[in-house]
């Protein structure tokens, strides 16, 4: 059969996936549901991108490795740009159909848990949501124990012939990277003396400055929504997500602007 713009993109697949819950339905949930299903979507191509990356900075790739950096942060700005239009629900527009959503919550997306261990935020609690043997946590498991990205960019580094300690390079991935002197003096010099890597440091700036804009938006959004009420599926709501607020995730990368 002859490929179609419909075929090729499964288009009518696709637009079944909308389901609102609400009697009516409400109108503003069809809203809801689109722009939530696009975060997953982009979170599925960020985890395309940011695993090929992570294979290109193993392989020394350094023009391709920033390409594909800057690529990152423009989908990140596309994410920030799509909270735009879920601050256009208004808290009433919310309620109107909030109580369908019982026990959901986007605590619950495993793909933005697996962008979270793939950035280095390792915490293995969070498995617990995931039932013992699902598909979910088995994704969250094989995250929780591999490198993450600045692990790539780290023996990236020691590649170039930087000399990054085997503290860092051999450390337990499932554990949170503790921020590095020796890695910080390696910056410095990178900064100084390789224009290309250097570029390749403020590219990962850009996406880490990028996500803390999103989660900044996302806060503000939630909270212009739903006020000081627990969030969906039980959450603490406001409190919880302004607890992640200016948590970089590559703090060796910001600890060394005051040395220059």
């Amino acid at each position: 059969m002859t490929v179609t713009y419909s075929s090729y993109l499964k288009v009518d697949d696709l637009l079944q996936c909308q389901q609102p819950l609400s009697d009516g339905p409400e109108h503003d949930e069809m809203l809801f549901i689109v722009i939530h299903q696009s975060y997953e979507l982009w979170f599925k191509q960020l985890l395309h991108e940011l695993d090929f990356l992570i294979g290109l900075f193993n392989a020394g790739e350094k023009y391709r490795a920033l390409h594909t950096l800057k690529r990152v942060d423009a989908i990140y700005r596309t994410l920030i740009q799509q909270v735009d239009i879920l601050e256009t629900l208004t808290p009433l527009e919310f309620l109107s159909f909030r109580d369908r959503l019982s026990s959901a919550s986007g605590f619950q997306s495993y793909q933005f848990r697996e962008l979270e261990f793939l950035y280095g935020a390792k915490d293995a609690r969070k498995l617990e949501n995931y039932p013992r043997g699902s598909e979910h946590r088995a994704r969250l498991e094989k995250r929780l124990e591999a490198p993450t990205l600045w692990d790539a960019f780290m023996n990236f580094l020691a590649q170039e012939g930087h000399s990054i300690p085997d503290s860092v390079l051999k450390r337990d991935f499932s554990q949170v990277a503790e921020p590095s002197s020796a890695v910080q003096k390696v910056l410095i010099d990178v900064y100084r003396n390789d224009p290309l890597i250097s570029e390749i440091c403020e590219a990962l700036v850009d996406i880490d400055t990028s996500l803390q804009q999103w989660r900044y938006r996302h806060v503000k959004m939630v909270e212009r929504t739903i006020g000081a009420k627990m969030g969906t599926g039980g959450s603490s709501g406001v409190g919880y997500l302004q607890s992640t607020l200016f948590q970089p995730v590559f703090p060796d990368l910001w600890a060394i602007r005051s040395e220059f």
